[in-house]
């Protein structure tokens, strides 16, 4: 039962997505104001939607970041991505080249000042996103980045890349980490999903100015951390059961 009211939910947020999409996409072609309040409205449903079908609570703690600033995030499912992007004022993304083309989402990521990248190319996709951060006409807000590169499972371990410190040095931008447990209810593959409270927590933010080892040192260290206690809070294991 618990595998088919998750289905369910799964469907209908993408239904109320375009629906939604039908609605903003008038004011959000004209005014850069109705994308962020489509994403924001969508952002909500999702998470009222989840508590009422699911049992899943969702909680933003910490300061809220707001202005021109980068967020470094702990990355575990697509749920952490829906709690920051309801949460700020003006989120914007680093984000694969190929969700351009994705319907609905990838022209209001656009519309929003998401950067996007080619991440098969490595060299490359490092050039793309500094052009794309320093000279673009993407508007000021908060970028959203996962210095990991993707989505890690509850427990499971990979490096910090230095695309994050490259961004954090190069903008001269402080940067707000944020840690999570989402991936204990919402996981990054399949349809499942669990009954609890999911957090994303904003950390003390990292003023500009480290080098780059000391500020992804410093980064891996408090995200890592906290990530932890948030999992040990929903009672799981440090390895993610």
């Amino acid at each position: 039962m618990r595998w088919v009211v998750s289905l369910v939910f799964n469907v209908q947020i993408y239904v109320v997505m375009a629906l939604m999409a039908v609605v903003f996409t008038p004011w959000a072609l004209v005014d850069r104001r109705g994308a962020y309040a489509a994403v924001h409205a969508w952002c909500g449903w999702v998470r009222w939607s989840a508590r009422r079908m699911l049992g899943l609570r969702t909680e933003v703690r910490g300061p809220v970041p707001e202005g021109e600033v980068l967020i470094a995030a702990k990355h575990q499912s697509f749920l952490d991505v829906i709690l920051i992007v309801s949460a700020v004022p003006r989120p914007k993304f680093i984000m694969k080249r190929e969700l351009k083309w994705a319907p609905i989402v990838g022209w209001y990521a656009l519309r929003i000042g998401c950067v996007p990248v080619d991440r098969g190319r490595r060299a490359e996709a490092m050039r793309q996103m500094m052009r794309g951060v320093t000279e673009g006409a993407a508007p000021p807000g908060q970028l959203i980045i996962y210095p990991q590169g993707t989505r890690i499972a509850p427990g499971a371990k990979a490096p910090y890349k230095m695309g994050s410190a490259v961004l954090y040095q190069t903008t001269g931008l402080p940067c707000v980490p944020a840690a999570t447990n989402v991936g204990l209810f919402w996981p990054r593959r399949g349809i499942r999903r669990e009954p609890g409270l999911a957090v994303v927590e904003f950390l003390e933010p990292i003023a500009p100015g480290l080098p780059a080892a000391a500020f992804t040192a410093r980064l891996e260290r408090e995200v890592e951390a906290r990530s932890d206690a948030l999992m040990a809070e929903a009672g799981a294991a440090p390895d993610g059961r």
